[in-house]
C-alpha cells in the first residue's frame, strides 16, 4: 500500500484520505451525503450557479457537498463542505428540538492533511481524519456556544483542530472613515473624495532618493540578476529592512539584496528614469515617463516561492459583494442584490486577519486590491458586459465573487502552485482547483500573443477602459502598489512593488525591466492601501515586524502601552490582504 500511496498526486490527498479512512476504520458510518456532483449533474449545478437570480453565497459553490445526520435526541445536523477539493471552509447547521437553525462557519487549519466529515448513526460527530471525533454541540455546556461567546475572530474548538470564525469589526484609519462618510452620506461625496485625491494626496508620498557617488553598494544577490537599466548608480533609500552585507540607505539600482533574517526574501530599489531606453521606447503600449515619476523611488520585495505558501483573506468589510456604482445602467439588473445575485456573505464570516494556526509561519503580508465600489468598470468594453466585470475573489476554494474573464488574476491552486494571468475560462485552471484568487483590473504586463515576450497590457494607456482610477481629470500619477511573477533560480518568483508615485505606464515599464512575465495593479492612493510588512525571528523567541517604509508603522493598531499590533496578523482589519507563510520543510 505504501508503494501505491507514494505515487498519488499530492493535491488528491484530502479526497483520498477520506476513502482510506473508511477502509481502515470499518465501524465508521458516514452521514447521508447530498448535493454533490454525483447527486446533481455538475453541468446543472454550474448552470444554477450562473443564473441571473438572487441567491445565497452557498449557492455560488458549484462543488459543494452536504452531509446530514440525526441524533438520538432529535437534533438534526448538516455539514456543508463549500469546496471539498480545498477542504478549508465548512458550514455546520444545527436544528435542536425547540430551537431555530444555528449556523457556524468552521475553518479547517490543516486542509492538506485533515479530512473533515460528519458521521451518521444515533450519536453523530465530526470526524477529523486520523485526529478522532469531535462533538462541539454536545453536553451541558456545548463548546460551540462557549467559542461563539468569546467573540474571537478565530475561536478554537475540537482541541484546536478546528476554528469557529466569529464576526468582528475590522480596524480602519481616519482617512478611510472620512472617505466612506463622504461617499455614503454627503451629496456629491464621490466627487469630494476625488478632489481630495487629486489635490491633497497627489504626490503626497513622493520619495526621490539622491544618487550617492563613490558609495559601496554592498553585496547583492547575484543569482537573481539585475534589472535592465541604462545605468546602475547607487541611490539613497528610506527602506527600513535590514539587508545582508549591505545598507538599505545605499542600494545599487536594480540589484537584489537578501533581507537579513528572512531566507528567500529579497529587496531592490530604482528610479524609473534609469530603465533601459530599449524598454522605455521599444513599443507604444505605454506612455513616456513624466519628469516626476521618472525620479520617484520604487521599492520592490521579491519572494522565492519554493520556500513560501501564498494565501489571501478578505477584510471584515471589503471587498463587499453588492453592486459597485461604476457600471452603466445597461449593465445592471435591478432585481439582483449584487452582480452575482448576492449582497452579503450571509453565514460566512470574513475576519480580516490571519488564522492563529498560521501565525508561527508568517513571513510577509501586503494589502490586496480595490474595494467593491471601485472594483468594476465605468466605461469601455468591460463596462457593458458581465454586469460591468466586478472583480472576483476566492478564499479557501469558496467563490465569494465570480472570477471574470479579461481581468488580471493572482491565484493559488490547491497543490500550492501560484499563478498570475488574464482570466479566460477556456484555458484557465479548473475552478475546482482554485484555493485562493484575487482579481484587480486589467494587466500591467502580459505576454505578447505572437512572440510570448512580456509587453505593457493592452489597456495601460486607457484611463477609463482600464479602470486605473485617479482624479476626475484623468490624472493617474499617485502612490500605487503592484505585483508580478517572474522566473527565479528555484522556480517562480513573486514580486511586490511599492511606487511612491507613478502612472500605470511607469509601473509597466518597471515590471518589464525586472523581467516579469505578468504584472497587475493592487491598490493605491494611501499608505494603508499599499501596506507591506515582513517578519523575522526575534531574539529570545517570537517574531519581529519590519515595514517596507517607516510610514507604514502608523497603520498598525496600538496597545495601551504604545506597542504595535501587527496589521492583519495581530488584529482584524477591514481590508483584504495577501500573506506568505514559510513552508514547513523550509523552517
Amino acid at each position: 500500500m505504501i508503494a501505491v500511496l507514494t505515487h498519488i498526486a499530492f493535491r488528491d490527498w484530502p479526497r483520498l484520505a477520506g476513502a482510506l479512512f473508511l477502509v481502515l476504520w470499518p465501524g465508521f458510518a458516514p452521514a447521508e451525503m447530498t448535493g454533490h456532483p454525483g447527486a446533481v449533474p455538475l453541468a446543472r449545478q454550474n448552470a444554477l450557479a450562473h443564473e441571473d437570480r438572487p441567491r445565497s453565497v452557498v449557492e455560488l459553490q458549484v462543488f459543494r457537498t452536504r452531509q446530514e445526520a440525526r441524533a438520538a435526541d432529535g437534533t438534526r445536523l448538516a455539514l456543508t463542505a463549500l469546496n471539498p477539493g480545498a477542504n478549508g471552509w465548512f458550514l455546520l447547521e444545527l436544528f435542536r428540538p425547540g430551537k431555530g437553525r444555528e449556523t457556524y462557519h468552521i475553518e479547517n487549519p490543516a486542509p492538506l492533511t485533515r479530512q473533515i466529515a460528519l458521521t451518521g448513526g444515533p450519536d453523530p460527530a465530526l470526524s477529523l481524519g486520523g485526529a478522532g471525533l469531535c462533538r462541539p454541540w454536545a453536553g451541558a455546556a456545548p463548546e460551540l456556544d462557549s467559542a461563539r461567546a468569546t467573540g474571537l475572530p478565530f475561536a478554537p474548538i475540537c482541541g484546536e483542530r478546528l476554528y469557529l470564525r466569529n464576526p468582528v469589526a475590522g480596524s480602519r484609519t481616519s482617512l478611510e472613515r472620512t472617505a466612506e462618510f463622504l461617499r455614503e452620506r454627503v451629496a456629491f461625496g464621490e466627487s469630494l473624495v476625488g478632489f481630495v485625491k487629486g489635490t491633497l494626496y497627489k504626490d503626497r508620498y513622493l520619495e526621490s532618493g539622491a544618487l550617492v557617488a563613490d558609495a559601496d553598494p554592498g553585496r547583492a544577490a547575484a543569482a537573481l540578476g539585475r534589472a535592465r537599466l541604462a545605468d546602475h548608480p547607487v541611490m539613497y533609500t528610506t527602506m527600513t529592512f535590514d539587508l545582508v552585507g549591505a545598507s538599505p540607505t545605499r542600494m545599487e539600482m536594480g540589484a537584489w539584496y537578501a533581507v537579513e533574517g528572512a531566507p528567500g526574501i529579497y529587496a531592490s530599489a530604482l528610479q524609473p528614469r534609469m530603465i533601459d531606453p530599449a524598454i522605455l521606447r521599444g513599443d507604444q503600449r505605454a506612455n513616456l515617463l513624466d519628469p516626476v515619476e521618472g525620479k520617484a523611488d520604487v521599492y520592490l520585495v521579491g519572494f522565492d516561492l519554493s520556500l513560501f505558501d501564498l494565501g489571501y483573506e478578505t477584510g471584515t468589510e471589503h471587498p463587499r459583494l453588492d453592486w459597485s456604482p461604476r457600471p452603466p445602467e445597461v449593465a445592471r439588473n435591478r432585481a439582483l442584490p449584487g452582480p452575482d445575485g448576492v449582497a452579503r456573505p450571509a453565514h460566512l464570516v470574513p475576519t480580516g486577519m490571519l488564522s492563529p494556526a498560521e501565525a508561527r509561519r508568517i513571513a510577509a503580508t501586503f494589502t490586496g486590491g480595490f474595494k467593491r465600489e471601485h472594483g468594476a468598470f465605468r466605461a469601455g468594453p468591460l463596462a457593458a458586459t458581465n454586469h460591468g466585470h466586478h472583480y472576483g475573489f476566492v478564499v479557501h476554494g469558496t467563490v465569494l465573487s465570480r472570477l471574470q474573464p479579461g481581468l488580471a488574476t493572482l491565484y493559488v491552486l490547491t497543490d500550492g502552485r501560484v499563478g498570475m494571468r488574464t482570466w479566460d475560462s477556456a484555458d484557465a485552471p479548473p475552478l475546482r482547483e482554485i484555493r485562493f484568487a484575487r482579481q484587480n483590473g486589467v494587466a500591467l504586463v502580459e505576454p505578447d500573443p505572437d512572440t510570448g515576450q512580456p509587453l505593457p497590457g493592452a489597456m495601460v494607456r486607457q484611463w477609463l477602459p482600464g479602470n486605473w482610477s485617479g482624479s476626475d481629470k484623468a490624472e493617474l500619477r499617485t502612490l500605487r502598489a503592484g505585483a508580478c511573477l517572474r522566473p527565479g533560480p528555484n522556480g517562480p518568483f513573486l514580486v511586490y512593488a511599492w511606487f511612491s508615485t507613478a502612472t500605470p505606464s511607469a509601473m509597466a515599464r518597471v515590471f518589464q525591466a525586472y523581467g516579469c512575465d505578468y504584472a497587475m495593479l493592487l491598490d493605491m492612493n494611501a499608505m494603508e492601501h499599499t501596506y507591506m510588512a515582513a517578519y523575522t525571528a526575534a531574539p529570545g523567541g517570537g517574531i519581529a515586524l519590519h515595514h517596507l517604509v517607516a510610514g507604514m508603522a502608523q497603520i498598525d493598531a496600538r496597545r495601551t502601552d504604545g506597542s504595535r499590533v501587527p496589521r492583519f496578523v495581530g488584529s482584524a482589519d477591514n481590508r483584504d490582504f495577501f500573506y506568505l507563510l514559510r513552508k514547513e520543510d523550509a523552517e
